[in-house]
């Protein structure tokens, strides 16, 4: 199939959209399929087989895009309408692929072009315009869950990241279209080779010289992520550990670096600016445990698989981001505050049975959380669009 691909975000950048579409992209490609996305001006090329990418002019100079809605996008994503339909003009597709808000300009295109649509769901719409304090306006809201639903109702097929968006489609009226795929496919899984155990052990020596077991955090630092309450958390575990938090930037560092040294841990609690996602597996293997400390939101942190494949344990709060995947057989679950979540902190840093649930963990992924599963979710979806497509290269 030739497929046009439409994505209103920096791409490639390592953050949790562009990574699903740099996975959808190179299965696309791996399934024998020709794929042409039109995406922002910024980010970093890619290459796959059969692959091109058509960049919008970046027209106002635009260096950055914070994660989440933004005033910043309006723009970019009026000249992505453009683009796509530039390139509709151009040649013939045989489906038009859209992720998040461009869905809704990826639909109109499919009935004008009478080209069927997917629709990439990643989060909900109006949803985010809580979960990221962007607007209170009941009209917005209004309009955005108008347009959500013409989407929903223009498209072929729908490609949910969750158990709780899988749950709002069908609440919605559009089960039969939707398609559960996790976002549980990650760069770690396409690694030839392990890093160097010397590589490793010089690290763990730089991060923790007193010989500390190691608390890895990875990921921004959005106020959803609960970066507070980890700190606050860390400051009451006993156990002899240092905290090392990888992703955000210098700014970022500086505040919670104050609110530790404020806690009496600053020298406890190391920081690294935000790494390519080639390099994330260095500190999974160099890490005891791990910790999710998100406290809010509703969709399944993109990490939380990677986590469970590590087989380290792994100490994530009770709440539904955590709890549509994670249950108390594969993971520490702890209330979202701090004396709770320090004692998950310290159990999995000192429990046997917090290793038999790692164990446990990264058996569960081995099943389940494969590229050959992957690999099939997006056929089914692919099928649901258009009723069937080439065989997949071997």
């Amino acid at each position: 199939m030739k497929i046009l691909m439409l994505a209103p975000e920096p791409f490639f950048q390592p953050r949790g959209t562009p990574i699903s579409v740099y996975f959808r992209i190179k299965a696309l490609s791996d399934l024998g399929h020709r794929t042409a996305l039109v995406t922002y001006p910024l980010g970093d090329d890619v290459a796959f087989k059969d692959f091109t990418i058509r960049r919008v002019a970046n027209l106002f100079r635009i260096r950055t895009i914070k994660i989440g809605p933004s005033l910043m996008k309006l723009p970019l994503d009026g000249l992505l309408f453009a683009r796509a339909f530039w390139e509709l003009l151009q040649g013939r597709y045989d489906l038009i692929f859209s992720h998040e808000e461009a869905a809704w300009f990826g639909a109109s295109l499919g009935k004008i072009f009478r080209t069927p649509h997917v629709y990439d769901m990643h989060s909900s719409l109006p949803q985010q315009l809580d979960n990221f304090d962007f607007s209170k306006s009941k009209l917005l809201k209004e309009i955005f869950l108008r347009l959500e639903r013409f989407v929903l109702k223009n498209s072929k097929a729908v490609i949910v990241i969750c158990r709780d968006l899988l749950e709002y489609v069908q609440k919605r009226g559009f089960g039969e279209k939707a398609v559960l795929l996790e976002n549980f496919v990650d760069f770690n899984d396409f690694e030839e080779r392990p890093w160097p155990a010397d590589v490793i052990e010089e690290q763990r020596r730089e991060i923790a010289p007193g010989g500390e077991k190691i608390v890895l955090y990875a990921g921004n630092f959005e106020p959803y992520q609960g970066l507070p309450l980890l700190i606050e958390a860390f400051a009451r575990v006993r156990s002899r550990a240092v905290l090392l938090i990888v992703g955000g930037s210098k700014p970022a560092h500086d505040e919670m670096r104050e609110k530790a040294k404020g806690l009496g841990i600053g020298d406890k609690v190391v920081f690294v600016e935000k790494v390519p996602p080639q390099r994330i597996p260095l500190y999974l293997l160099l890490c005891d445990v791990l910790v999710s400390p998100r406290v809010s939101g509703t969709n399944t942190p993109l990490k939380i698989y990677s986590f469970l494949k590590s087989g380290k344990p792994l100490v994530a709060t009770r709440l539904w981001t955590h709890t549509q995947v994670l249950n108390e057989r594969i993971a520490v679950l702890a209330a979202p505050e701090p004396r709770a979540f320090a004692e998950g902190i310290s159990f999995a840093l000192d429990s046997e049975e917090a290793q038999a649930r790692a164990r446990e963990a990264g058996r569960l992924a081995g099943r389940e959380y494969t590229y050959p599963k992957y690999l099939e979710k997006i056929r089914e979806t692919l099928n649901k669009a258009a009723g069937g497509f080439p065989a997949a290269r071997n």
